[in-house]
């Protein structure tokens, strides 16, 4: 058995760390004075440069990189040297201390810095260059250090990464260890990164039984959750329970018990987080046969409320666009074309004058139909009556279009409602919009929680207008909003626009997408806009892929490889898949200088101009929260101040501290999911048998429309083939066009 060993110095640089696992890959200075640094294995989780640290493991040797040290555990020493107090201060560890300002406290206490630091701080205000306010922010940012330390002390023996320690210090502060150790499963309902399964571990290592109730309600929530993120408002009761006994490996028996509990918790229950589950029937989604559905109560609410709302407004007595009940329709079409330079096609007519003379109206069709004439011909004879006409899209980019097209403001949901944190909206049914006329683009990007809060803003006697392509990918969020209100049985009225108008035709982006969309073969010889790099192996799809889009296309036609071009992947693991393509176009289009600064952050590098993403909805960012999609370039990048900034879409520049940066991913390929909404002039797209799974018509066709210019596919001809054949599988388990019906 090989001996375990101590070994001592100084943490210089991090090669590579796995978020999820822990496992880090090091180089440590032992202070042998030779330059030579030791390669350190193992799970540094925590662990900062510029540390002393103190390791017990054991030696080993890599047949590559030579000798190693395996570490078993750690612990942090504070250093003795005033070379090394220097160093330590210097390397960003302590926010508001940058390597400047460490020389010169250094150069005042000498080796009682860390006391001074630690028991005095107030004294800092002694050296030259530093006021009360950076002294009162050194010492606090001492004592948070200090206090996540402790936390991820605890919380490494159970296998939680640095980023969700300190999100658990941040929620719970000093009952961090108290709440961990005594009601695990709080974890997963209040700090986000954390899900059922970590939840799980570290309940298991505090010693909470296997059948615990509490463990099981918890699970069962878990399970409802993840259905949630794939698009269910609900599951089938038979299915939650087989899934839940699945994930918890526990009897049948207790899964039906626990679920009872909860759904008689659902009683006492109030707000949008609110705990519990609704059981009630609803008609299948698959073949309309009566099923035990089980929400979780905010979804039940949404769904109950939109559907309610949705009735209200068709029924409203009241009518703020009541001119147009009357209005000589050939005399307004005829100043509309004169106001235009051009005449609409018979049934853009239809829409027009249905979205004017019915309160809540669904424009669909795909691209080159006209869908942007029709919707800026509503708004110029709204406007040209004196209506108050909002204009709205689910993500920034889609916002700008819609403004660009209509030559008014338009915004994004979130910023037209105002929402707060918790996610409660300034605009509701108790304070409406002031607006006669709401249209909202990219209506397919709605789903059932911020359509609900959209509807219920929109004020009694106002119309809505929902303009979108109901053939895209649906929602990322659950629900099919747009689909339910095109039901059958549905009493919302709707235009499907079919004709392609023949300027659209000349578009080879235009004709394949219409293509795809119909089950044929996209046309992939003769076109200028649209091509067909043919490979069959998946790695070197990958990388061709990169080639394309970060030099080719740039070199051919002229653009922006960050602006311009984006890949979108089917899926975001693989060769080929979105985390490897942005890793291999980060080297190509923002590669490591010595003068542009950049920062590590688990297995990610984030540098200034690189290209990025917010992964999640954080209502405490920006003017007006900052959402999950929401697409940025990095500005700037504060080592000292431990900032990052980044400039999105909306012109916004939102500030990260560095541990908040698990909540930024790089965006130079992104998955199609999450390109819903947004438009760019080039889409570089592979096509490859490693996302076989994946491969279907929607998504497909969702990413060949995102261009407005060019498209390249990338890839295997047999994969093609594969995604323009396959219908996606199922609907999605809702009861919004049920409950619109009744």
């Amino acid at each position: 058995m090989v001996q375990m060993a101590v070994v001592e110095g100084v943490l210089e640089r991090i090669t590579y760390a796995n978020e999820e696992s822990g496992y880090t890959v090091a180089r440590v200075d032992t202070g042998r004075g030779s330059g030579d640094l030791l390669t350190v294995v193992g799970s540094l989780l925590g662990a900062q440069p510029g540390e002393s640290l103190r390791l017990e493991g054991r030696w080993g040797s890599h047949p590559q990189y030579g000798r190693q040290f395996t570490v078993e555990n750690y612990t942090t020493v504070l250093p003795a040297t005033v070379q090394g107090i220097r160093r330590y201060l210097g390397s960003g560890l302590i926010k508001g201390i940058g390597p400047r300002i460490a020389d010169r406290i250094t150069e005042h206490f000498g080796t009682d810095t860390l006391d001074v630091i630690e028991s005095d701080p107030g004294r800092l205000i002694e050296v030259p260059g530093l006021g009360p306010k950076r002294t009162k922010l050194i010492g606090a940012a001492w004592e948070e250090q200090k206090a996540i330390k402790e936390v991820m002390v605890f919380l490494q023996g159970v296998g939680v990464s640095t980023s969700i320690a300190v999100r658990i210090y941040k929620k719970y502060g000093d009952a961090s260890i108290s709440v961990t150790r005594n009601q695990p499963y709080r974890l997963a309902a209040d700090v986000w990164g954390i899900g059922f399964l970590t939840a799980d571990r570290i309940a298991q290592a505090v010693g909470i039984p296997h059948d615990s109730p509490e463990r099981v309600k918890a699970g069962l929530q878990y399970a409802l959750s993840q259905s949630t993120d794939q698009g269910h408002c609900y599951l089938p009761e038979e299915r939650l329970i087989a899934d839940a006994v699945k994930l918890l490996q526990v009897d049948t028996g207790l899964v039906i018990d626990c679920l009872a509990e909860l759904a008689a918790q659902e009683k006492e229950a109030s707000g949008e987080g609110a705990a519990g589950v609704v059981r009630e029937k609803v008609p299948g989604s698959e073949d309309g046969q009566p099923v035990t559905a089980v929400y979780l109560v905010p979804f039940h609410r949404a769904e109950l409320s939109l559907a309610g709302q949705l009735k209200r407004l068709l029924g409203d007595g009241a009518d703020r666009l009541a001119v147009f009940q009357d209005v000589d329709w050939d005399r307004a079409l005829t100043w509309l074309a004169g106001r235009t330079g051009a005449q609409l096609a018979p049934e853009q007519r239809d829409a027009v004058r249905l979205a004017l003379s019915s309160k809540v109206a669904v424009l669909t069709g795909g691209p080159g139909c006209g869908k942007s004439f029709t919707v800026r011909s509503v708004v110029e004879l709204a406007r040209a009556k004196g209506a108050k006409v909002v204009l709205a899209a689910p993500t920034g980019r889609a916002a700008k279009r819609l403004s660009e097209l209509t030559g008014a403001e338009a915004s994004t949901v979130h910023r037209l409602l105002e929402l707060k944190p918790g996610g409660d909206a300034a605009y509701d049914k108790d304070r409406p919009l002031d607006a006669d006329l709401v249209v909202v683009d990219e209506a397919s990007m709605l789903d059932l929680l911020l359509a609900n809060k959209l509807v219920k803003a929109v004020p009694p006697g106002a119309h809505l207008l929902l303009v979108g392509d109901v053939d895209q990918l649906p929602s990322v969020g659950a629900g099919e909003v747009l689909r339910d209100l095109l039901a059958p049985g549905s009493p919302v009225p709707a235009v499907r626009l079919t004709r392609i108008f023949r300027q659209a035709q000349q578009s080879g982006v235009v004709t394949n997408a219409h293509r795809i969309n119909s089950g044929a073969q996209p046309i992939t010889q003769g076109m200028t806009d649209f091509f067909l790099f043919a490979e069959e192996d998946t790695e070197e799809a990958g990388r061709l892929t990169v080639d394309v889009a970060a030099r080719r296309i740039p070199a051919k036609f002229g653009l922006d490889p960050r602006r311009d071009v984006q890949v979108l992947a089917p899926m975001h693991r693989g060769p080929a898949g979105a985390g490897t393509l942005n890793g291999l176009l980060q080297q190509a289009i923002t590669p490591a200088r010595p003068d542009l600064p950049e920062r590590r952050f688990g297995g990610r590098v984030f540098r200034v101009g690189d290209k990025v993403t917010q992964v999640r909805n954080n209502y405490e960012k920006g003017q007006n929260g900052v959402f999950n999609g929401t697409v940025g370039v990095v500005t700037g990048l504060d080592a000292v101040e431990q900032r990052l900034t980044v400039r999105t879409d909306e012109d916004e520049e939102v500030g990260y501290d560095f541990d908040e940066l698990d909540e930024l991913a790089h965006a130079y390929a992104v998955t199609i999911h999450r390109s819903q909404g947004s438009e760019y002039p080039a889409v570089v797209i592979p096509v490859t048998t490693g996302a076989w799974m994946m491969l279907q018509r929607n998504l497909l066709y969702t990413a060949v429309t995102r261009a407005k210019r060019l498209v390249v596919l990338v890839g295997s001809r047999k994969a093609l083939g594969q995604a323009v054949r396959t219908v996606s599988a199922g609907r999605r388990c809702t009861a919004l066009d049920h409950r619109l019906g009744m």
